[in-house]
């Protein structure tokens, strides 16, 4: 299985978000992280449900994002949080998740998110990106020391391409986490299998 997770930003995407979505789904990521923070409760719940559905379909593992009671509500078992959100969330609602993923920026973040209950970390950004334009990428030596800290598994986020993926890998990482690649591919599919022969040759 390709460890390259879609983190999604319907924003980026040239045409119909959904039906991106299904060619992604298709073309069989690690999973899918639903990340789409500026729609409101209900917006996230409606788009959650098309998700779910599309992922299910395609035998893809959909986790959602910040909003963990819609998720809860909706019967998902995995989660994806800002690293304060999770250490704000009651073991209770812990409790609602199999899987609980982190994002972290640090070591500091990444330890606190394992003690929190994380099964895997995002640690990024690894890579300059337009996503996160002016700031300065944390580069490989943070990535390595992210991964050398924690038991779990880690994957780079940030600015990451076939040319590099190869590194990332080298440095620790179980894979890559991939936004704007994926939501403007004309082919996941074959976008996706570049970055596998890549992981095959290391």
């Amino acid at each position: 299985m390709c460890e390259i997770v879609c983190v999604t930003n319907r924003g980026l995407c040239k045409g119909d978000f959904t039906a991106q979505l299904t060619r992604i789904a298709a073309a069989k990521p690690r999973a899918v992280i639903l990340r789409e923070k500026d729609l409101t409760p209900e917006g996230y719940k409606a788009l959650a449900e098309q998700a779910v559905r599309i992922c299910a379909e395609y035998g893809v593992k959909c986790i959602l994002h910040s909003f963990a009671d819609i998720a809860a509500e909706l019967g998902a078992d995995s989660i994806h949080l800002p690293l304060h959100i999770l250490c704000g969330l009651p073991d209770g609602m812990k409790r609602r998740f199999r899987i609980i993923g982190a994002s972290c920026h640090s070591v500091g973040d990444a330890l606190e998110a394992q003690r929190q209950g994380a099964a895997y970390i995002t640690a990024g950004h690894v890579f300059a990106t337009d996503c996160k334009k002016g700031l300065p990428p944390r580069g490989l030596d943070f990535l390595r020391e992210v991964c050398a800290a924690v038991s779990i598994p880690v994957y780079a986020i940030g600015g990451i391409t076939v040319g590099n993926y190869g590194s990332v890998l080298a440095a620790g990482a179980a894979g890559a986490c991939i936004m704007s690649g994926l939501m403007t591919a004309d082919d996941p599919r074959e976008y996706l299998q570049r970055f596998r022969k890549e992981s095959d040759s290391e």
